[in-house]
């Protein structure tokens, strides 16, 4: 499974994309979409969209798992954060990429083992495991290959994944 992992913000968007197989990890392309400060908030909205219609044209990940917004004291912040995490969704939907949410928590405990790791800890997993000779850099394309590697490891496997399949019984969809 090819997973396009994003840390969502205004500022920076963090992206990893990462191969799982077997419980393996390759990196396959990592970095971030920058929008600069003072231009109009639609300006940078455009500017994502635009980044992650590229990345996901040029990788063509299965699957797009992105972080939940973690709600500070800063509400303005959450809100233009909320927005471009919209404009990301959007760009998944577009691409007909299957989308996949997890808390920082969840982030944390797949990663580190952890659910109250700090940033450190996660940088130095996300580098051992992918077999990186340096941390990726910003902090934000470490957060997005951590939420990758999260979806990696608890994404259902194959045979849950094949139980679990919706059938469609007298022209209703029905699990099994």
């Amino acid at each position: 499974m090819v997973i396009l992992g994003i840390d969502p913000g205004l500022a920076i968007v963090g992206w990893g994309i990462v191969e799982c197989r077997a419980g393996r990890f390759r990196p396959i392309a990592f970095g971030s979409v920058q929008t600069k400060a003072g231009l109009p908030v639609e300006e940078r909205l455009l500017q994502i969209h635009e980044g992650l219609t590229k990345i996901i044209e040029k990788y063509k990940p299965e699957v797009m798992a992105v972080e939940e917004l973690f709600w500070n004291s800063n509400i303005t912040t959450g809100i233009v954060v909320a927005e471009a995490r919209g404009v990301i969704l959007l760009t998944a939907r577009e691409h007909s990429l299957p989308i996949y949410e997890y808390t920082p928590m969840q982030v944390k405990s797949a990663v580190v083992g952890y659910g109250k790791a700090e940033k450190k800890q996660i940088i130095t997993m996300v580098t051992a495991l992918l077999g990186l000779k340096e941390p990726p850099k910003p902090d934000d394309t470490a957060d997005a290959l951590a939420i990758a590697i999260c979806h990696g490891n608890s994404a259902p496997s194959a045979l849950a994944s094949y139980y679990n399949r919706p059938t469609a019984i007298g022209g209703i969809s029905k699990k099994q």
